[in-house]
């Protein structure tokens, strides 16, 4: 899966922004401000998404593709191989579930909020569009 797929698939979520908080290579997708995948722009071969805690072990034992992601809490978060034995069908279920476990952690609030957010209203804070990047 390419970087340009999987950053159609994120931002096609529901209340999905894209912004660069790190750096000016991390591109961040975040659901009402909550971080739920990032991809670096240069190096696109991994793509750091939230996990459930057994759910990720499972996964790093399965694939060699997935492994516990280097800058963040590993218990919580995978990194995942664009590239190589991890298919793009289940990139896309790992994408939906990291979204999910983001909004499961939401408080009453924000999920009314986000249960009557527009789906098609695409938001960017200093995404991908904004910079004019060409892959």
């Amino acid at each position: 899966m390419n970087i340009e797929e999987i950053r159609e698939y994120c931002i096609s979520k529901k209340a999905t922004t894209e912004e660069f908080p790190f750096d000016e290579t991390t591109l961040v997708f975040k659901v009402m401000g909550k971080m739920f995948a990032c991809i670096d722009i240069n190096n696109p071969e991994w793509l750091d998404l939230k996990c459930d805690p057994e759910y990720a072990l499972e996964l790093r034992e399965r694939y060699m593709g997935i492994e516990g992601a280097f800058h963040f809490n590993k218990k919580y978060w995978n990194q995942v191989a664009t590239e190589g034995d991890v298919p793009d069908h289940l990139i896309r279920q790992l994408i939906d579930h990291s979204y999910d476990e983001v909004v499961k952690k939401f408080t009453r609030k924000m999920k009314e909020e986000l249960e009557i957010h527009p789906q098609d209203e695409r938001r960017t804070g200093e995404g991908l569009k904004d910079r004019q990047t060409t892959f």
